[in-house]
């Protein structure tokens, strides 16, 4: 195998799309160092391999010392980090734009064979959008300093700990509506997470996919307000489906924003900037099919996982836990 015991630095690798990417190396025998901020957060993946197969280490995207420490003799190299809302240090700009510059250098001056950086889709250094503008800033920054660099553009990721449906089945429990913001027209492609981790094994042993820009979405494009259609499909609520219009809706994002709260905002300015365009695959884009991969659909998965949101549906026990 092309990976058999190769080193193979994963950033963000306890998170949502890196674990999956984890899963998959050690699959294939490699050697994975998991670079996170917080390596007792990412304890769960030590069972994923053989005694000795996972290194956690310590590392921070926006410290190049500590990058550069976790490559040190590391074969390949996998970006997974991002952040969909901005907080405190970790803000777009540095995260997702600084941050994947500096691996970028800091993997070519390490002499690594092989990286891989997921982005977005919708990455635009000309949109409205913080979040869009930083992840074209990022894939600039790894083409200029790495350019035999794949980027992978995944739409909407789905799986077991997504931040979408699970995001707006959790509403749909509290809540006698879920809200189409300009009317729920916006078009997205949802892409399986272990789909996205299959594409990043396919980037990192398929010489053809040097310097190439993938864009990655499922089987089928809906639209926003037929993803809620098929949410509450999913855990067998009727809800309401609002209309409102976007700018109305930023002023309470503001607010929520601003204030200290011990939870998660349901959608932020930024994100409702996002929800403008539309997030789909571009006509000519190189896709998953052009990596050898067959797109699972979101019916076939979204079972899976949103069954606990169901009356009596039973407690959810995330797949890495």
């Amino acid at each position: 195998m092309l990976l058999r015991n190769k080193l193979v630095t994963v950033f963000g690798g306890s998170g949502f799309i890196g674990r999956y990417v984890v899963q998959k190396l050690v699959e294939q025998g490699a050697r994975v160092r998991v670079a996170i901020r917080r390596p007792d957060e990412g304890l769960f993946l030590k069972t994923m391999g053989v005694v000795g197969q996972i290194e956690l280490v310590q590392a921070n995207i926006r410290v190049p010392r500590s990058i550069a420490a976790a490559l040190k003799g590391a074969d390949m190299a996998v970006n997974c980090v991002g952040i969909l809302a901005q907080g405190g240090k970790q803000s777009f700009q540095a995260v997702q734009a600084f941050g994947a510059e500096a691996v970028a250098k800091l993997a070519a001056d390490a002499g690594l064979a092989r990286l891989v950086h997921v982005s977005a889709i919708g990455a635009d250094a000309a949109s409205t959008s913080g979040y869009a503008r930083s992840k074209a800033a990022g894939e600039a920054g790894m083409l200029k300093h790495f350019p035999s660099a794949t980027i992978l553009r995944p739409s909407v990721v789905f799986g077991p700990e997504d931040d979408f449906f699970n995001r707006f089945a959790t509403m749909a429990a509290f809540s006698p509506a879920l809200p189409l913001i300009d009317g729920g027209h916006t078009k997205m492609q949802p892409v399986y997470v272990g789909d996205v981790a299959e594409a990043v094994l396919a980037a990192l042993t398929n010489p053809a996919a040097a310097g190439q820009v993938y864009e990655l979405g499922g089987p089928q494009v809906y639209s926003f307000k037929q993803l809620m259609q098929l949410t509450l499909a999913q855990i067998g609520k009727a809800r309401l489906l609002l209309p409102v219009p976007g700018a109305a809706l930023k002023p309470l994002a503001f607010m929520l924003e601003i204030l200290p709260l011990p939870f998660q905002v349901p959608i932020t300015r930024d994100q409702i900037e996002l929800l403008k365009t539309d997030n789909v695959v571009a006509e000519g884009a190189n896709t998953l099919a052009d990596l050898g991969i067959k797109p699972r659909a979101a019916e076939a998965v979204l079972e899976t996982y949103l069954y606990r949101f169901r009356r009596g549906g039973g407690k959810f026990t995330p797949r890495f836990s």
